[in-house]
């Protein structure tokens, strides 16, 4: 599979959820190329964006979509990454704020 049949794949799942790629193709081809080698490399789709420890049970909550992703784009319309976003984020009808780590620090210390 490569990025753009993830795209195909992903976008019908997801936008049903309310949940949209980010209008730059390419930042979001990027970031889809990046799951799949995290893929390859550790057996699941874990956010190109943070740090994986190799362990399923323990990134269980940045397999993509991570679960901070529901917060974030409610609270900045945008995950983390940018790749999941609001109409109105891609729209530019709100701001493009930096969305902010949620992931608690033990979370991360492996």
């Amino acid at each position: 599979m490569d990025a753009q049949e993830l795209y195909e794949r992903m976008k019908k799942v997801q936008e049903p959820k309310g949940y949209y790629f980010n209008k730059d193709r390419e930042r979001t081809l990027e970031l889809l190329e990046a799951l799949l080698v995290n893929k390859e490399r550790y057996g699941y789709m874990g956010c190109p964006c943070r740090l994986l420890s190799g362990d399923r049970d323990t990134d269980r909550d940045i397999i993509c979509p991570c679960v901070y992703s529901v917060p974030d784009i409610e609270e900045y319309g945008s995950c983390y990454c940018n790749l999941y976003v609001t109409t109105e984020w891609n729209e530019g009808k709100i701001e493009h704020e930096y969305v902010p780590e949620r992931r608690p620090l033990e979370k991360m210390s492996f």
